[in-house]
């Protein structure tokens, strides 16, 4: 009769490594939850600490709550640290590197006047509410759409130019028709306004003052809509080319299946191994 292996208690480290980095257990969602609470106050402080009235009149209490989110984050990154199963890999990693620049500017700002600016870095650990979320899960998803931004990039890059030139031309054209007295003082100014005209921004801080100027403005606001749609176009059909080709990839040779996940290494319906049709 084989002895059955006891399992002893879990150590205080594995318990804190299931807390932090457990997203699947209830302690260690919660935990995620607090912390994004956390991350978003601290955020929304250095925010009302940069406006003038709130500085003057609880400028002392933002700045002692400042203190507090960066004691509770400095003592969360070293347990993180503590109980990683690689304290250098987690040092290196993405997630690593941002909590340690979300509580250095804090510190900084004892030797460096101004330095709690730097503190709207906390906002990238809200990339955290991906594994709260479970969204993490669909970023594979994310290969389609670089496929088909790399299977665009020739079309794009056509369009770009083709855009760089209108505006180029435009704006020497408003130059000539408008000059210094419109507020088109240069040709690189000028330019400026044609991109501003051409994507629909609209500052409005040079306007055409004569009739040919407007109506040379009109032209490019008109055409600043159909060409919008063009790049729009493009990256569709290129999306939609590369969602066939990877359905059609992952098609199982046994049954005749498709439609399978990217990641999906099994037929969901006879079990055989799915092989990519390069192979």
């Amino acid at each position: 009769m084989t002895e059955r292996r006891k399992v002893g208690p879990a150590t205080t480290r594995e318990r804190t490594r299931e807390i932090i980095f457990g997203h699947e257990t209830p302690t260690g969602k919660l935990f995620d939850v607090v912390l994004i609470w956390f991350i978003l106050i601290s955020v929304l402080v250095v925010m009302l600490e940069s406006v003038t009235s709130y500085q003057i009149a609880y400028g002392t209490w933002l700045r002692a709550a400042e203190w507090v989110f960066t004691i509770v984050f400095t003592i969360e990154y070293a347990l993180r640290l503590w109980c990683a199963p690689s304290a250098r890999g987690y040092a290196r990693s993405f997630f690593g590197i941002v909590d340690l620049l979300a509580i250095i500017p804090t510190y900084l700002t004892l030797v460096i006047p101004g330095g709690q600016a730097l503190l709207t870095v906390r906002a990238l650990r809200l990339l955290r509410v991906f594994r709260v979320l479970k969204l993490a899960n669909y970023v594979s998803e994310a290969s389609v759409l670089t496929r088909a931004l790399r299977a665009s990039r020739h079309k794009i890059t056509v369009f770009v130019s083709a855009v760089l030139t209108l505006v180029v031309t435009f704006g020497s054209m408003m130059y000539l028709v408008e000059g210094s007295a419109g507020g088109f003082t240069s040709i690189p100014r000028s330019v400026y306004w044609a991109i501003v005209t051409l994507t629909t921004v609209g500052y409005g801080d040079i306007a055409p003052q004569t009739a040919v100027g407007q109506a040379l403005a009109a032209v490019i606001m008109i055409m600043g809509y159909a060409i919008i749609a063009v790049p729009t176009g493009i990256v569709t059909v290129e999306i939609g080319a590369a969602a066939r080709r990877a359905a059609s990839a992952r098609e199982c040779r046994q049954c005749g299946l498709a439609g399978h996940e990217e990641d999906a290494r099994h037929c969901k319906r006879c079990g055989a191994p799915l092989l990519d049709k390069s192979q």
